[in-house]
């Protein structure tokens, strides 16, 4: 799970002439006063100020001219702390990028810029910066975290579990470093570990919203709803701004087929980030469970528009397959899907019943007969390719495969019937 919200593009145009202008400031303009109120929202110590003070604060230091050199690095790398936190990751490259020329020896400037390419999700780039800091700084703890979290967005988990096991062996303490382990073993469905993971992080830190979200998430895996519930609700109580939370409680009621009470956090959590596609996802499946097959689509629409993938598009096949609607439509999201992610089991079975829809049983065939042979112990395959062998005229060969399908799930024949096929 990434706690990181979605980077806004700007022109690069525009990114230009600020990097040039704010260089051009610091030659130029005459110094400007300071106080010392300025100097202490751009320090930020205990995280205490809001965004917006720590901007103006570092921007204070920036011109009052009583820094230069590799004396003003610390400001314009805070001020890029400052931008990361209110996801301006463009402005925050700009500022970590100068921190580094003024000082190419300040670690903290390469985990930030690192920071800043994992909000943009150039997670390589971030892990080449989080390779420099801890170069510059071989016992830097939040590096070593900050790297691991940029692993796991890779889905590179044991690489990520090294790195959360430095963290923790430099900083026994580090509650984020605990909360980063467990979600690289939620990831890993070891869902006990990352749990105990999430248990420490709480202990070390009881406000720390994230470690309440990655236990709600690895309490619903393992379909524990009813723990999972009061873990997202405590996180959001402590933060009521954390889109995660209302997206990973809307989870643990769909779990629980409660599903207006998940289609209003997902509403939140949509209403929080605009651009949570995978609450958009979630929230067109409750609509699917409702049979609500319109908004369903709509939602999965607004999914693939934010991040396109090969899943979000075999789930929009998939609704309108199962709805018997838009099959033209259906059959290229199937196919796009297969496209980015070649020779999926469950694609095809959501092609195999586009192609049934259609009545073009040879292709149903051929890709319920592929998904079969990649899973044979999946009842919802060998039942569609039997329908399909059926109605293509082999009677003997589809009844066989039917029965087989029936003997592995009983009541695969009304599942097939809830689509209007028998």
């Amino acid at each position: 799970m990434s706690i990181l919200g979605i980077a806004i593009a700007r022109p690069r145009v525009w990114l230009t002439c600020i990097s040039a202008c704010l260089v051009l400031a610091l030659v130029t303009s005459p110094a400007e006063a300071q106080t010392q109120e300025q100097i202490d929202w751009c320090m930020n110590k205990g995280n205490s100020f809001s965004v917006d003070l720590r901007i103006g604060g570092c921007t204070a230091s920036i011109r009052s001219g009583r820094w230069s050199g590799k004396g003003l690095a610390w400001a314009f790398n805070n001020r890029c702390w400052a931008y990361n936190d209110q996801k301006d990751f463009d402005l925050a490259l700009v500022d970590c990028d100068q921190a580094i020329r003024l000082d190419p020896q300040q670690a903290h400037a390469f985990n930030n810029r690192g920071n800043s390419y994992n909000g943009k999700k150039d997670h390589d780039r971030a892990i080449a910066d989080y390779d420099q800091a801890i170069r510059v700084d071989p016992n830097f703890a939040l590096a070593f975290s900050n790297r691991g979290s940029a692993y796991e967005n890779k889905q590179d988990y044991d690489r990520a579990l090294a790195d959360f096991d430095q963290a923790i062996r430099l900083n026994p303490n580090f509650a984020l470093a605990f909360n980063g382990r467990g979600n690289a073993y939620n990831n890993k469905r070891d869902y006990d570990r990352a749990i105990a993971n999430y248990d420490q992080a709480i202990q070390l830190d009881p406000k720390l919203p994230y470690a309440f979200i990655g236990r709600c998430w690895a309490y619903n895996n393992k379909r524990e709803y009813d723990r999972a519930i009061p873990d997202c609700s405590k996180a959001i109580d402590t933060d009521p701004k954390q889109a995660h939370a209302f997206n990973n409680r809307g989870n643990s009621y769909n779990g629980k087929k409660d599903y207006d009470r998940a289609i209003a956090d997902y509403d939140q959590a949509i209403r929080l980030d605009p651009n949570f596609a995978l609450a958009f996802g979630n929230r067109g499946n409750a609509y699917e469970n409702k049979k609500d097959y319109d908004r369903a689509i709509a939602d999965y629409d607004q999914a693939i528009r934010i991040e396109p993938t090969a899943g979000r598009f075999n789930t929009r096949c998939w609704v309108r397959a199962v709805a018997g609607r838009e099959l033209s439509q259906a059959l290229a999201d199937c196919n796009e899907s297969l496209r980015l992610l070649p020779d999926q089991g469950n694609v095809l079975d959501s092609r195999g019943l586009v192609q049934l829809r259609l009545g073009a049983f040879d292709l149903a065939i051929a890709d319920y007969g592929a998904a079969h042979q990649k899973d044979p112990k999946r009842a919802h395959w060998l039942y569609g390719l039997g329908i399909a062998k059926l109605r293509s005229g082999d009677k003997a060969g589809g009844e066989a495969d039917m029965a087989a399908a029936t003997a592995m799930q009983a009541n695969i024949a009304e599942v097939y019937a809830a689509y209007g096929i028998k």
